[in-house]
């Protein structure tokens, strides 16, 4: 079936709709590093992450019929879609979530988008793509950046978070991985069909750890608690998903992509004034090493 035009690409210009949707979804993710880290407090990662996945990818299926997207999978494309599920979403919800143990909020932040860096460096082994000198040097000063925020200016502060920032670079790497592994092997499925199934594999072991291993209780979960629940699965998994569909159909690809760049910056700001995490100048410095590295690298 075809998707109606909310979702159907038209010429590649700049339209205000486009950037609103664009925008609506950096903050939409930006937040959900502030409200993923208060969320740690009552209820654990993995089980937090996986059910809100779960749920999410329940209302973008029902949102897929909604819009008459066809949600059936053909056969041959069920092994591609499982390793890339669990690449994209079960490394990330899962790996990310635990990060957050150790990290706080702003630092998984400015980690998570080192992606671009990771997926360059994988296309140009896996699928032959050039890196030009421009963008090698971008991506070194956006990696020196991810250096000046690992780097803390006491050992025991650095170990202390060294865990979490192992796991955030992993989950980095991992989703880097299945988006060249995409390119290798596309999905020719519609967008938000594609999300639900996507989302709904790769957040179901995440669950199920989470709810033999860790054994949460709902009532544990205090107004807040449940309201970052709320976040997590309506605006993070979903409105933010439909939006940036919106946003590719309305934007060209280099500017929608440019755009998630304030997904840190918001995240950095958010954390600082939800939580009262630190913004001085070295986490400026790093926004502004990773940030404008890898924007130079996406447009070279």
């Amino acid at each position: 079936m075809s998707s109606p035009t909310f979702f159907r690409v038209t010429p590649q210009a700049i339209t205000p709709a486009g950037l609103l949707f664009l925008a609506t979804t950096s903050v939409g993710w930006g937040l959900n590093f502030p409200v993923m880290k208060f969320l740690l407090s009552e209820w654990p990662p993995l089980a937090s992450r996986g059910l809100a996945g779960l749920v999410g990818a329940a209302l973008l299926a029902l949102a897929a019929l909604t819009l008459k997207q066809d949600l059936r999978v053909p056969r041959h494309l069920w092994p591609r879609l499982i390793g890339i599920s669990l690449l994209t979403i079960t490394c990330w919800v899962s790996l990310m979530g635990l990060a957050l143990v150790w990290l706080p909020a702003s630092q998984a932040a400015v980690i998570a988008i080192s992606v671009p860096i990771w997926v360059s460096l994988m296309a140009w082994k896996v699928l032959g793509e050039r890196i030009s000198l421009l963008r090698g040097l971008a991506l070194a000063v956006a990696l020196a950046g991810i250096v000046i925020l690992i780097g803390a200016t006491r050992i025991d502060v650095s170990a202390s978070t060294l865990p979490g920032v192992l796991l955030a670079l992993a989950a980095a790497i991992c989703v880097a991985a299945g988006t060249v592994a995409l390119k290798r092997f596309p999905l020719p499925m519609p967008p938000l069909a594609l999300s639900a199934w996507q989302i709904g594999l790769g957040c179901l072991p995440v669950a199920v750890a989470g709810f033999v291993v860790e054994r949460p209780s709902f009532t544990s979960l205090s107004a807040a608690g449940w309201l970052s629940m709320f976040y997590l699965t309506v605006i993070q998994f979903c409105v933010a998903y439909v939006c940036w569909f919106a946003a590719l159909a309305r934007l060209p690809a280099s500017t929608a992509s440019i755009g998630t760049l304030m997904v840190p910056v918001i995240g950095v700001a958010a954390s600082a004034l939800m939580l009262s995490e630190p913004l001085g100048l070295r986490e400026i410095v790093v926004l502004v090493f990773t940030v404008g590295g890898v924007a130079v690298a996406m447009r070279s």
